[in-house]
Parts: structure tokens; sequence; C-alpha cells
């Protein structure tokens, strides 16, 4: 079996992040979102992969190479224009054959992983297999409708949604699909929903079946949900202290710090995550924090917030709920006339007291 990863989208809703970063290569304790994608794939026994990618290609290519980190083998699908998910599979087929394959999308985690879903379909052989999870927001989502066990219709972000079950992301097919992908037309957003093709297969009679997910699962494609998906994941981290720590340093809870790193005279309350050569001073670094690497922080408190490498924080003050992205400066300075500076990108957000 092989796998199939979709990370070829423009990440519209994670702007301005992803102005300068695939929304895939996003960390969440301080791990790309892509990585734990793969990582799924491979404990599900699945080591030839192809990754669809678009405008961002080059960031994932270099990023992921080859695939040797993982043991695995990686092909690279390009997709001109991001047409729709069962596009996706459509421009993939030289690489897929005619063997069956999962497909996954390349900015969801979940956390029990996929090995029981692949299980399950090489045990039941269905024409198709999608992994659905119970949800409070399935309007935002693909929703399936199922009647006496059976899924008899999905609908593609359905407002008022006629189910709670949500789908994941996460499909397995045999080859039947590509009939469906060729056969379906594009909707009113212009694309080739998966959800259509997969109403093809039901609507003919072939056999599709569906997997309740066990435990959370996250599609972080939102702000909000990234940093969900870095609490989530941070709470089950185990302690692994690499750097320099001084006397007057408190710690509390499950702490990771990277190799180079001086924390001097603050306090660190887990679970949080600290890179590599970060200096914190004087500092407080709270729960559900990923702090990037060769990070300069003094004289702040962060909690609940995703900083990426190379920023520079001296703000006196608190930052909470915030993704800062590679490189950005967060200063307090003592002039007058009191004013506040700012140089920002597209659809940033700024809250000031």
């Amino acid at each position: 079996m092989k796998g199939l990863i979709l990370s070829g989208g423009k990440g519209t809703r994670m702007r301005p992040l992803t102005y300068t970063a695939a929304k895939q290569l996003l960390p969440v304790a301080n791990k790309p979102v892509l990585f734990y994608t793969i990582e799924m794939m491979l404990e599900a026994g699945i080591r030839d992969i192809g990754i669809v990618v678009g405008e961002t290609k080059g960031e994932i290519i270099k990023a992921v190479g080859n695939g040797s980190r993982w043991g695995i083998k990686i092909t690279y699908i390009e997709q001109e224009t991001p047409a729709g998910l069962a596009h996706a599979v459509k421009v993939s087929r030289h690489f897929l054959g005619d063997e069956p394959f999962v497909m996954l999308l390349g900015d969801n985690i979940i956390k029990a992983g996929i090995k029981d879903f692949v299980e399950e379909f090489v045990k039941v052989k269905p024409d198709a297999l999608i992994l659905l999870s119970p949800i409070k927001n399935p309007e935002r989502f693909g929703v399936a409708v199922i009647e006496n066990g059976k899924i008899v219709r999905l609908l593609e972000k359905p407002f008022p949604p006629p189910s709670n079950l949500a789908l994941v992301g996460c499909y397995i097919f045999n080859k039947n699909i590509f009939s469906a992908c060729s056969e379906i037309k594009p909707s009113q957003r212009g694309e080739l929903e998966i959800t259509d093709a997969i109403q093809w297969l039901i609507d003919r009679g072939y056999d599709v079946r569906y997997h309740i997910i066990k435990g959370w699962w996250k599609d972080t494609g939102m702000a909000d949900d990234l940093l969900e998906a870095n609490r989530l994941i941070l709470e089950e981290i185990e302690e692994d202290i690499r750097g320099e720590i001084d006397d007057l340093t408190k710690i509390m809870g499950k702490v990771k710090i990277g190799i180079g790193s001086k924390i001097i005279n603050s306090v660190l309350r887990g679970p949080l995550v600290i890179g590599e050569n970060c200096m914190i001073e004087n500092s407080y670094i709270g729960p559900f924090t990923s702090i990037g690497n060769a990070v300069y922080i003094k004289e702040t408190e962060i909690e609940h917030s995703i900083i990426l490498d190379n920023c520079k924080i001296h703000l006196q003050g608190r930052i909470e709920d915030t993704i800062l992205g590679r490189g950005v400066v967060v200063r307090k300075v003592d002039r007058r006339p009191l004013s506040y500076k700012f140089i920002v990108g597209d659809q940033s957000i700024i809250e000031v007291m």
C-alpha cells in the first residue's frame, strides 16, 4: 500500500504566516505538522509516499528531502493549481498505479495515528474507507450522513450540517476512485471535490465504509487550531533538558530544552518546549508554549503561544495566545512622544492596551 500526502494548498487561512512559509511546515511542539503526517504513515507500515506539492514545492522538498531520515521513499507530485482533493488524486495516478493507497491531508494531526485504520482496510478490503470524527463544528468540513450503519451521503461544508460526523481528511481507496474522479464535475467553488467522488462510488453500489476516530484530531489550517494542536501535543512530552540552567531558575512540570540554550533567572512552567541556542533571561515561560531555535527573550511573560526561530522579545509585559513568525522583533521602548511603531504583514492582528 502506498501513501499520498496532500501539501499543495496556499494556506490562505493562516496568513500572514503562510506568505513566507508552507502551512504544512508550521511547527507544533517545534516539529513541522507535515512530519507528524509522515510519521503516522510510517507507523502504519507505509514506506512509499507521494507528496502533492504546489507553490511551496521548494520549501517542502528542502524540509523533507528524499525521506532517508525516516528510512522511507518520498516522491514529489506537482499540482499546478489547487483544484481540489479529487484533482490531486487524478494527477497522482502515475505514482499510485492500481494498488490501494492512503490519502492524508498534510496539515492534519491524528493522536491515535492511522495504523488501526489501515489494518481495517486490509482486513475488509472495501472500495473506500473513510475516517470520521464527531465534532462540535462540522459545518467547517465535509460531513457524512449515516443510515443503518452505512454512509448514504457526503456533503462538503454544509450549512446547516445534517450530522456531526466530519471527514477527518484521511481516506483509503482502491483503484476505483480514479473512475470516480474522472466522472465528477467541478463544484460551485470550481474544485473537484473528493466528497463528490466518494458519493459517485456510493451511488453506483461500490463498497464504501467508515471508521470512527479514537482520540483527538486537529486540522491545523487556522491559527486557533494550530495553538490547540500545540497544547495537545505538549501535554504528552517527556522532560528532556539539554541546555544550561542557572541556580536562580525554577522549573515546574515537563520541560524540554535544546542544546546550546541558556536560561537565566527565569521561571519555566511546563509543559513547554524550548529549541536550541536560545537565551531566556528574567522571564516567565508558561504552559503550552513552544519556543523555536535561536530565540532571545528578556523580561517577558509568555504563555500558550508558538514562537518561531530567530525571534527577539523584550517586552516587559505578557504575551499569550500568540503565534510569532520567524525573525519577529517585539520590544518596548521608553521615549517621548509615546507612540507605537509597527512593520506588519498582510492580515496580521495587533492588540494593544
